[in-house]
């Protein structure tokens, strides 16, 4: 019985985390709680007892895109080929947030400042200026390449949540593969214009829309 209630629990936990991933995606963080239990399919109260308030689920349903970005990056580092580790970031990173940038939009819109954020920013763009680094050394990722670049692309992909769901994955694929033929060294490679310096933007800010002031 206690393995029952557990299992019960933990399935009520990932209805509710899914439902206002969906939610948050379509809408935005105004939606309420209750919103939130209705789609999952459960009770208020069931809701509350597992976030007591909005912004923990907001920062528990995020924490899952947090890990699967984290991962990405520690998979590509740990490759022994730093190109292809390189090349395998920028497709991950792609296809995730094709698949999850209303999301990302939604809580970043709400939260711009947030210092787990920019925690997390902060440290994987420095393994990937490590990352960077190294595949430079092996002559394939082109020697004027700078970590505002990936930022560049970063941005750039948020034009894919805009696609229809099916096609989603298919163009973030083809839209890492297009960047990545701009990374690589070749003997056509043209010099680069200077870098507007965005990693600060990406580290403090957000990778969307800047609100105006009020």
């Amino acid at each position: 019985m206690p393995h029952i209630l557990r299992s019960d629990a933990q399935d009520n936990r990932d209805r509710v985390l899914e439902a206002a991933r969906q939610l948050f995606s379509e809408r935005g963080t105004r939606i309420t709680m209750r919103e939130v239990a209705r789609h999952a399919g459960v009770g208020p109260a069931t809701l509350y007892r597992r976030f007591p308030t909005k912004q923990v689920l907001v920062d528990a349903a995020f924490a899952d895109e947090m890990r699967s970005c984290q991962s990405i990056v520690d998979d590509g580092c740990a490759d022994p080929d730093p190109w292809r580790g390189f090349c395998s970031v920028i497709e991950g990173i792609s296809v995730l947030n094709s698949r999850n940038q209303g999301f990302v939009d939604a809580f970043m819109s709400a939260n711009p400042q947030i210092d787990t954020v920019a925690v997390h920013r902060a440290s994987l763009l420095r393994m990937l200026a490590k990352l960077a680094d190294r595949a430079k050394a092996t002559g394939e990722l082109r020697h004027d390449f700078v970590i505002d670049d990936l930022v560049l692309v970063l941005l750039a992909g948020r034009g894919l949540s805009s696609t229809p769901p099916t096609d989603r994955e298919a163009a973030a694929r083809r839209f890492a593969a297009l960047a990545i033929d701009a990374f690589r060294q070749c003997s056509a490679t043209r010099r680069l214009p200077r870098s507007p310096g965005l990693i600060s933007f990406a580290v403090r800010g957000s990778f969307t829309d800047r609100q105006p002031s009020r």
